[in-house]
């Protein structure tokens, strides 16, 4: 079983009983920085967003189910008040769960059904090389998005896509998507090119910086929203059993080819995983 579906599989059949980043990562068999940063990008959501999301989307279901004790619920769900449930339930779905038990009903708000476990249908994948590059300036906009929104992604590409094509001191007609950090339930998001050193940094845009290593490329087949099949093989199948560790710090890049078409999803994409020495 992999790293992603141990994870998922624990979160799943430990409902109502404390889970914590040190039992979550020893439960996948990998460091709590790696769990960290894995699960989000190659499932959309955060660790804990998607741990909490989980049950109280089963909390609401109970309730809209005409449950008659809050607090039984709220128990089930793993809060120790009807206080710190409600408030969580709030934040969740933009109501009470009084109200929700009132309507009956879940269909106004948006449930987090489990993810699938996918061990039986693997993914297979375009090794393309492992490089070694020097460091890397990249150059674009950058906004904290939602990991569990994926139209924060696609608004923030709009707003770069004209851009592109008209950026002075751009290395290529290609586009990078990369990491900055990840936070419990976002993480900043770069759109944006690689820049020459020398070039000046456009008006409006951030400046990020890869360390020279080694990069895993991986090609992506199809449209591009299908990419997080590709991104859970890498980590489900190919580094496990790579002997290579990612590294720290900007090591997750999606690259986006000059013949990448926006408009149809279609065309070059890759992933690549930075590498430790």
């Amino acid at each position: 079983m992999s790293i992603i579906d141990r994870t998922i599989w624990l979160i799943e059949t430990r409902a109502g009983h404390p889970l914590g980043l040190d039992e979550l990562a020893e439960h996948a068999g990998v460091s709590r920085s790696h769990l960290s940063r894995v699960f989000p990008v190659a499932t959309g959501h955060s660790l804990f967003g998607y741990l909490r999301a989980r049950r109280l989307s089963e909390a609401a279901k109970a309730l809209a189910g005409g449950a008659a004790d809050i607090l039984s619920v709220a128990l089930d769900a793993g809060y120790g008040s009807h206080e710190a449930f409600t408030r969580a339930f709030r934040e969740q779905f933009g109501l009470t769960p009084e109200e929700l038990r009132r309507r009956g009903t879940i269909s106004a708000i948006a449930i987090v059904e489990a993810l699938p476990m996918s061990d039986q249908t693997k993914t297979d994948l375009i090794h393309s090389v492992i490089e070694a590059r020097a460091a890397i300036r990249f150059a674009g906009l950058v906004e904290r998005i939602d990991m569990s929104n994926p139209g924060g992604f696609a608004a923030l590409w709009q707003k770069f896509g004209q851009h592109l094509g008209h950026i002075p001191g751009a290395t290529a007609p290609a586009a990078y998507g990369i990491v900055a950090s990840a936070g419990d339930t976002s993480c900043e998001y770069m759109a944006g090119v690689e820049l020459v050193s020398s070039a000046d940094l456009p008006p409006g845009f951030r400046e990020l910086r890869a360390l020279a290593r080694r990069w895993a490329r991986f090609g992506h087949r199809g449209h591009v929203s299908t990419i997080r099949s590709t991104i859970r093989a890498i980590y489900d199948q190919w580094l496990p059993g790579s002997g290579e560790t990612q590294a720290d710090e900007l090591s997750f890049i999606e690259f986006y080819g000059p013949d990448f078409n926006p408009m149809t999803g279609l065309g070059t994409c890759e992933i690549w995983i930075g590498l430790r020495d």
